[in-house]
């Protein structure tokens, strides 16, 4: 079943006019579909699950061939936005970006918070604690961006919550953290089938199911280093979200795989997209890159109090084996201004000061301005 069934025409102004029709997705599906018309005579099938590993995809290693010979038959056009012409963000994603509550998910304001004030622009905000690209692939009990975060949104255009100026608006796009993690491709999926291409397409086809719908400037963040957090780190600690007998050696190889072919794939598959969405403009934001910096750079980007450190966090409780219901044996948290000397706000989401960090960069570049860790693709 369909979360988003999207049929379109073009309107006689040129602009893409489409209709929505949701249902929700259920857990037992094969996969997601959106069909998305986005001319008359083309039809553009966004697949997100299973049917992805199927042979009727393009093998990986197409992809920047295909990407080079769009390439050529695409006139050159101007890259990114110009300096004053967002106005507004619309972010979906999973813990990383959920703004709903206070504190979230590093101990204060999420980056999405700063960056509104930073710009100043509006902020439209749909990430969810633990969500997951779609949950046909990695479930978790959490509204994932298909399936929930999507439909929302949508929801809120046709009644008019949300009215914007598609020119003056970009949408973030940060998932992957939950998809790769524990209880889903590292410890095995409850779809045995499911691997890292399909996860990461998924992602992209977030950005075909927008453009669809008219949004046109986009910033796709990818996967942190995330064998650098402490939950996936080799000299890991039972803490709160595994208290299981583990190999943290093997977790932290096989996560350090996971994120940087992750995000090799994801590179290849927007290579591929960006000459099929004329007038579109995204930027591939390097988070992996970012926080891998402040990791071996700490001293660049931290500014708390205490002695800098990236391997410990500011809210850190060590468990005893299989005792989460028993609750954590030590605990031990910064306050203060001591805060800010942490990269990590706990044992997998990063601090408040790292994600004020992200935000100055998210900033620049939704101001036009130049960025070390974004590129522009279109």
């Amino acid at each position: 079943m369909c979360p988003i069934k999207q049929t379109g025409s073009r309107t006689s102004m040129g602009r893409i006019k489409v209709s929505h029709n949701y249902h929700d997705v259920s857990r037992g599906s094969s996969y997601d579909r959106e069909t998305v018309c986005v001319e008359d005579h083309l039809c553009l099938l966004a697949e997100c699950g299973e049917a992805q590993h199927q042979s009727s995809m393009a093998p990986l290693s197409r992809l920047r061939f295909a990407s080079f010979l769009l390439t050529l038959a695409t006139p050159s056009l101007t890259k990114g936005v110009a300096p004053g012409q967002i106005k507004n963000f619309v972010t979906f994603g999973d813990s990383y970006t959920d703004v709903s509550n206070y504190p979230a998910a590093d101990g204060g304001y999420a980056w999405p918070t700063y960056a509104a004030g930073y710009g100043p622009f509006n902020l439209y905000p749909f990430a969810k604690d633990g969500a997951t690209c779609s949950n046909n692939l990695t479930y978790r009990p959490s509204p994932p961006i298909f399936g929930y975060q999507l439909p929302n949104y949508f929801d809120e255009v046709k009644n008019g919550t949300i009215s914007v100026d598609p020119e003056e608006t970009v949408y973030t796009i940060w998932i992957g953290t939950n998809d790769l993690g524990a209880n889903a491709l590292l410890t095995g999926s409850d779809s045995p089938d499911v691997s890292i291409v399909p996860v990461r397409q998924c992602a992209v086809d977030v950005v075909k199911v927008l453009y669809a719908s008219g949004a046109r400037n986009f910033i796709m963040q990818n996967i942190i280093p995330l064998d650098l957090t402490i939950l996936y780190s080799a000299n890991s600690y039972p803490n709160r979200y595994w208290d299981e007998v583990r190999n943290t050696t093997e977790w932290n190889v096989f996560m350090r795989e996971l994120s940087r072919s992750g995000n090799a794939i994801t590179d290849m598959m927007l290579e591929a997209l960006v000459p099929t969405l004329p007038d579109a403009h995204i930027a591939s934001f390097d988070s992996f890159g970012l926080i891998s910096d402040i990791y071996y750079n700490p001293q660049n980007y931290l500014n708390g109090t205490a002695p800098l450190n990236v391997t410990g966090c500011v809210d850190s409780c060590i468990y005893a084996i299989n005792s989460s219901e028993t609750g954590p044996s030590d605990c031990t948290i910064a306050e203060g201004t001591d805060r800010d000397s942490f990269l990590w706000y706990d044992e997998l989401h990063p601090s408040e000061q790292t994600d004020r960090i992200i935000a100055r960069e998210i900033t620049a570049v939704m101001k036009g301005e130049v960025s070390p860790w974004a590129t522009w693709l279109s």
